[in-house]
């Protein structure tokens, strides 16, 4: 049968809108399940997304260590014009430096992958394992569990600067800076970055993770490029005073995100448990700290 078409005589037509929408209520549960599934579904893509995302969180807030804001002030163009040497050739050395002392670090995580490999381990329990140390080291960076940080209080020896060329202390810093651990060790996410390459049973992906943590924290380094004065540095080192304990909660939020993220593809309910039990030791932590420290303060005033 054919359409018929709209007569002017028969009056504007009306057109009547009906939403496809669901409530809110279940529009949002939909969403959440869709999350949910789409989470549950991702096995080693999850392990690859949270490896690369604590890797370059850790690299970010190490750059917070005494020798990470000390190379700042160390390889800027200002102090390499007053040492007749050219930044640029400094600075990208330091970068290669840094790849290469990650990339180092990956190795080492990569021969523990090849063990873990070996002992053919299904990957939710190495999953489970990755979660729970994330769990744990988001306890520790948030100075709830364990020793405060910073751990190996160590810094690189300043004397090269005297003493080698420019390639020679750019990479030698650069790899002391890189490794991660032969230095201030900031947050307990670069021993995680270790652990996560050697869960993963893939030698690959650890020593990737290392190069790609070690070239994160070399980049750093191109935050003083435009320093020409001064002023210009002491801003610039004021900049990372202020933002110091954002850069810690926002390690601490990585570790929490990562750390349910893998638990919600185990098991939502695990999930659920460990992130209110970890909320909760948080907060009754916290809730001590600044009791303790509020009486100290009126012990001190009287």
């Amino acid at each position: 049968m054919a359409r018929r078409r709209p007569n002017p005589r028969d009056g504007p037509v009306r057109v009547r809108w009906v939403s496809t929408r669901a409530s809110t209520p279940a529009h949002s549960l939909g969403l959440a399940a869709a999350l949910v599934s789409v989470v549950k579904g991702v096995t080693v893509t999850n392990f690859v997304c949270v490896g690369v995302l604590i890797s370059c969180a850790s690299a970010f807030r190490s750059t917070w260590s005494p020798c990470g804001l000390s190379m700042m002030s160390t390889i800027t163009p200002l102090a390499e014009a007053g040492r007749g040497r050219r930044y640029s050739w400094s600075a990208a050395w330091f970068i290669v430096g840094s790849v290469v002392g990650g990339a180092t670090l990956g190795a080492v995580a990569g021969l523990l992958s090849i063990l873990v490999r070996a002992a053919t381990l299904p990957t939710e329990p190495r999953l489970g394992a990755v979660a729970v140390l994330a769990a744990l080291a988001g306890l520790c960076d948030a100075r709830v569990l364990g020793p405060r940080l910073p751990h190996h209080r160590r810094q690189v020896n300043e004397q090269w600067l005297d003493q080698f060329r420019s390639w020679v202390y750019g990479a030698g810093f650069g790899a002391q800076i890189g490794c991660g651990v032969s230095t201030y060790v900031m947050t307990t996410g670069v021993y995680l970055v270790v652990a996560i390459g050697a869960l993963s049973a893939s030698p690959a992906l650890a020593v990737g993770l290392g190069a790609l943590f070690g070239a994160s924290r070399g980049l750093a380094i191109l935050s003083t490029s435009r320093v020409r004065s001064m002023q210009q540095l002491s801003g610039v080192h004021r900049w990372f005073e202020t933002h110091e304990a954002h850069s810690r909660w926002l390690m601490v939020a990585v570790l929490g995100l990562s750390a349910i993220m893998l638990l919600i593809q185990l098991d939502q309910r695990v999930a659920v448990v460990v992130g209110t039990t970890s909320a909760a030791i948080g907060l009754f932590r916290s809730a001590r700290g600044i009791r303790s420290r509020t009486t100290r303060e009126l012990i001190g005033a009287k």
